[in-house]
């Protein structure tokens, strides 16, 4: 099987050079919120670096809106970073922050994982289901998204995947408010079915999916706030950040000294399913969904507008990000963010669109109206 994937590796490179990966360093290496050793721990580093989820422009699927598109490229980078995101924490879920993907792995739950993302309409995070509630947020298929508007898409999709037993938050105006949170993702006895809930993860929490859509610069990012983004690349909630290089998102998943590491989705593959993983061809769409090597920019190279985004399997997860932002990132000299106890006055009551708890089955998913009113205009550079 590492054979399969040497051939789907070397087929969508087209070379078989040695990568530039991961430099030299003695500096630390931080990737998803763990420290690595850039010398001593290079095989690990790639090993969990092939074990994201890796979402990529795919060919060849079923026709999406009106233009009957077949494929993304060219439009649906964003949309892919939104699914490598989403598809790490479905993993530290429904996994564990350690699990270690490998060309034979036939894991059911991680096949159930994939199998939400694959280019079936009926799949919760399919490009056709994200493409199509981006029209709730003014953007027709085909249309590039900001980090916002796929932060905004992904908090209404993952609502009709019981499944996934996770919450997205999006915080507004650079600041994250406790209170909403905690009303959202703490979980009393009488707030519905917690049937859904992993077994890994208390029954008394929500698992919370923080995303931070941010502007760091006009047209280019500004330096004052690069010791801000290593704070939250270090920490150990950080799945990462959508962003990328102006005019082509990336998922930056982690950074080096003044680099950031990402996972690129301009690749075009053929669309097709894994199933269970059984046939030929199923084990060779597995392994496209698994990048062998990541890139490096500078982070002054990185477009302005991103979105930071946290994993809170825990409520202790959550108690421990709140004091890193308010001990060490709200210590700097311009903080990317804030946290507050409670929503500022001048914002008004939380209305929160749709009721986690109480929201039936993905099955029902066509018959909810999508009808929403978000924007997020400003962060439509990428």
């Amino acid at each position: 099987m590492d054979a399969v994937f040497d051939i789907c590796y070397l087929s969508s490179e087209g070379n078989n050079v040695e990568p530039d990966d991961i430099p030299q360093t003695k500096e630390s290496v931080w990737v998803l919120g763990k420290k690595y050793s850039a010398v001593q721990d290079l095989d690990r580093i790639r090993r969990d670096i092939t074990s994201i989820i890796w979402c990529t422009y795919r060919k060849g699927f079923i026709p999406i809106g009106d233009e009957g598109l077949t494929s993304d490229k060219g439009w649906g980078c964003m949309l892919r970073c939104g699914q490598m995101v989403l598809g790490v924490a479905l993993s530290r879920i429904h996994l564990s922050a350690d699990w270690v993907w490998t060309p034979e792995t036939r894991d059911p739950t991680y096949l159930k994982i994939i199998q939400r993302f694959e280019e079936r309409k009926q799949a919760p995070y399919s490009i056709h289901q994200v493409a199509l509630m981006g029209a709730s947020e003014g953007k027709e298929v085909g249309q590039w998204f900001g980090p916002n508007t796929v932060a905004q898409v992904l908090k209404k999709l993952v609502v009709y995947d019981k499944w996934s037993s996770l919450f997205i938050h999006v915080a507004l105006d650079n600041t994250v408010v406790k209170e909403d949170i905690l009303q959202q993702c703490v979980v009393n006895n009488d707030r519905g079915d917690s049937s859904t809930t992993p077994d890994n993860v208390p029954s008394d929490w929500m698992p919370l999916l923080l995303i931070v859509p941010l502007r760091l610069g006009l047209s280019e990012i500004n330096p004052v706030y690069i010791d801000g983004l290593k704070i939250c690349f270090q920490s150990p909630q950080s799945i990462g950040v959508i962003g990328g290089k102006p005019n082509q998102a990336l998922y930056l998943v982690g950074c080096v000294e003044d680099e950031v590491i990402y996972l690129d989705p301009h690749t075009t593959q053929r669309s097709g399913l894994v199933e269970n993983k059984l046939t030929d061809e199923q084990k060779e769409m597995d392994c496209s969904y698994h990048c062998k090597y990541a890139s490096r920019i500078p982070m002054l190279a990185m477009d302005p507008s991103v979105a930071v985004c946290f994993l809170c399997r825990t409520k202790s997860d959550f108690e421990e990000l709140c004091a890193t932002i308010q001990t060490k990132l709200m210590n700097e000299t311009q903080p990317l963010f804030e946290i507050c106890e409670k929503r500022p006055s001048h914002w008004g009551p939380s209305t929160n669109e749709i009721d986690l708890q109480n929201t039936s089955l993905f099955t029902e998913f066509e018959a909810v109206d999508r009808q929403f009113d978000d924007s997020d205009d400003e962060f439509e550079i990428l």
